[in-house]
């Protein structure tokens, strides 16, 4: 394809000292998103791309066909209170989803919440949905423009109608209820919201709200000023006997800190501490007769769970319930009296259900190679809803009859393709330093390996997150096209526990990028695909991943997909909550870290004259956790230094957070990717 003409990007002079190296930021004035420059810059950069995009035929037909693709009913997030059942729903190609409210499995779905009808184009995304205990009231969270910042608001079940409670600068919030309200976090009001879009966020506190009353009322149930960076999390068991705050210091490494009781009447609650840890995790899973359950890292990389009775809480008194195994423990759910126990192996899931003492009783067999999720229930139900899916499989939703252990379907998508059609397989690769790596590989059914094939190559690699066989219904539209797709669970991940993802994190990134970079020269060597026709794609994290690879090894792939990346790894710390990966990446503060973080930052890795692959990035003007300032200089960088053989692109979605806010900008977004990636392949 040619190369389009760029707008121009003027630069600055500036020049930065970090412990005696000095590093040149010529793009530093991307970073100020009240500055009207930018905005001009913004309209001139997705003017070139559209103009670009528009003169591919395959950009309509992929976006027609992801139309049909998506034409089927969709649920999530199935709750069970007694004998309601709360659910979200998407009926095909709604902007957003829906919430609704059942009477039990054969009671007709009502909507309880709707945030179609609060803007006409889609951009009022429906967050968290947690009913009461009595299911009388949910309470939920409502972003605009894809913003992380939610306000909080509460419906009534019987009625339907919203109640006037608005609580407002909540992020990365629980909601958990407790008598006629609900615990929650939240932030301080800012003096101004002029620039806060990169603004850092800090002191974040706990409050009670009680329902029906404005949020001057609520009351504030723990703060703690000498420490600004951490986070608060507040839990409740499902017969609200305990009420339980987890503090997460993520930007000094602590998955949780310290873990308290709230203890006393909700308008005078006092946080008791009831222990301390240093790294390590602990998710509360729920309680029983006996105390309290958690799934813990504590002494176990691959995961256990625990019981504590909170009277006697020092960790001489804990009891394993599970001990740890040979696969990481992913999730315990609780309900109908048994544990719904879910493992990762190989990337891929394992149910098992086990009894309250932890025996094992039996596996629920999953339908093939995929991921599942075991929804909430109660202690007396007496059955449990589960989910599978896989790449080819959209998630299908399970009964499960606890006392006749067997599974029957109650929600099964109609699609419009052939699921035999296609084939997955699990493969091993050897990393550079011959570590095996697990890769999952989808394509066409007996496809040859001519080495011909347009490949698209997927990754993460950090955080402890999994990758695993979830399905993609857009990818579908590049299987029909004879594309192979494939996804590396990197080092970096929790394909394998906390010692896999430590081995990628910190000093030890570029061992991410060095697997990367072995599975597609795996896959090249396997007769998938060619150097010429490799693709490589990835978000947030997963974007970095790209900047990183497509910068080291320029010549490994046709075209490189970053979207929402971090790459100016020098400077991510400084805005919104950028400070809590710092434990994952390190900081150019530390003056131990500045020669790794500027050995792979992808901002700082780009060379005069070089051909890199075709590339298209894609981001978000509203986006408040990976700030957008990261794609612009990425983009305005590599347009300035790259060679002129190949098209350097940048898409701009200007009303979205950290993704596409609503269906249509997700459907034009992924047809705009994929067209791109298409038209640059070799024919």
């Amino acid at each position: 394809m040619h190369r389009p003409e760029y707008p121009a990007t003027r630069t600055v002079t500036q020049l930065d000292y970090y412990h005696g190296t000095i590093v040149s930021d010529p793009y530093r004035w991307l970073e100020d998103d009240a500055n009207d420059e930018i905005r001009d810059w913004i309209a001139a950069q997705n003017s070139a791309t559209a103009a670009y995009l528009a003169a591919l035929p395959v950009r309509q037909q992929l976006r027609q066909r992801f139309d049909q693709l998506l034409s089927y009913s969709r649920y999530y997030d199935l709750v069970r209170r007694g004998s309601y059942l709360f659910f979200k729903k998407n009926d095909g190609l709604q902007n957003q989803l829906i919430a609704y409210v059942q009477q039990g499995l054969t009671g007709s779905p009502e909507v309880l919440i709707n945030p179609n009808d609060a803007a006409r184009d889609g951009t009022v995304r429906l967050g968290r949905v947690v009913p009461s205990r009595d299911a009388r009231y949910v309470a939920y969270g409502l972003s605009v423009g894809g913003a992380e910042w939610e306000d909080f608001f509460v419906t009534d079940v019987i009625t339907k109608e919203r109640l006037p409670d608005r609580l407002q600068w909540v992020k990365t919030a629980t909601i958990a209820w407790r008598d006629h309200g609900f615990y929650y976090s939240r932030y301080p009001t800012p003096p101004s919201t002029t620039g806060a879009l990169s603004a850092r966020h800090e002191r974040q506190q706990v409050w009670y709200h009680r329902v029906g009353t404005p949020q001057a009322d609520d009351v504030l149930v723990y703060e703690d000023p000498t420490h600004p960076l951490r986070l608060y999390f507040v839990q409740t068991t499902d017969d609200e006997r305990f009420i339980l705050l987890n503090t997460a210091d993520l930007g000094a490494g602590h998955a949780s800190h310290t873990v308290h009781l709230l203890d006393g009447p909700p308008d005078r609650s006092e946080a008791v501490p009831l222990f301390t840890s240093c790294d390590d995790a602990f998710s509360l899973v729920g309680a029983d007769d006996d105390g309290l359950l958690f799934i813990t890292t504590r002494h176990a990389p691959l995961k256990r769970l625990i019981r504590i009775d909170p009277a006697h809480a020092d960790e001489a008194h804990w009891h394993d319930v599970i001990p740890e195994g040979h696969a990481p423990l992913e999730s315990v759910t609780v309900c109908g009296g048994k544990l719904f126990t879910t493992y990762r192996q190989d990337g891929a899931h394992r149910l098992f259900v086990l009894d309250q003492t932890g025996a094992l009783e039996n596996e629920i067999r999953l339908p093939g190679i995929g991921l599942t999720q075991v929804f909430q229930g109660q202690r007396d139900d007496p059955d449990v809803f589960w989910t599978f899916t896989s790449f080819t499989v959209p998630p299908t939703t399970y009964r499960y009859d606890i006392a006749q252990r067997a599974s029957s379907p109650l929600w099964e998508p109609d699609v419009r393709y052939r699921i035999e059609d296609y084939e997955t397989s699990l493969v091993h690769y050897a990393s550079k330093d011959g570590t095996s790596i697990p890769m999952f590989i989808v394509h066409q059914r007996d496809l040859p390996r001519n080495g011909r094939h347009p490949l698209l190559l997927s990754g993460y690699g950090g955080y402890g997150v999994s990758l695993g066989p979830a399905f993609d219904p857009f990818v579908i539209a590049l299987l029909e096209r004879g594309v192979v797709y494939a996804v590396a669970c990197l080092r970096g991940g929790g394909e394998y526990g906390e010692a896999w993802h430590r081995a990628g994190w910190r000093e030890h990134k570029q061992t991410v990028f060095d697997d990367c970079i072995a599975g597609a020269e795996f896959l090249q060597a396997q007769g998938y695909t060619s150097k010429d026709r490799s693709a490589l794609i990835g978000s947030s994290n997963g974007g970095l991943l790209v900047g990183a690879v497509m910068t080291q090894r320029p010549d490994l792939f046709r075209v490189a997909l970053p979207v929402a990346g971090v790459m100016d790894m020098l400077r991510f710390q400084k805005c919104t909550l950028g400070w809590t990966w710092t434990a994952e990446y390190g900081s150019s503060d530390d003056p131990a870290m500045i020669d790794t973080l500027l050995a792979y930052s992808p901002v700082h890795n780009i060379g005069d004259g070089v051909s890199y692959p075709s590339t298209l990035v894609a981001t978000y003007a509203n986006d408040d956790c990976v700030v957008p300032w990261h794609s612009f200089k990425f983009i305005a960088t590599l347009q300035n230094r790259g060679a002129e053989s190949h098209p350097y692109l940048i898409r701009v979605e200007t009303m979205s957070g950290h993704g596409a806010v609503s269906l249509p900008k997700v459907l034009d977004e992924k047809a705009d990717l994929y067209a791109f990636l298409l038209a640059n392949m070799p024919s």
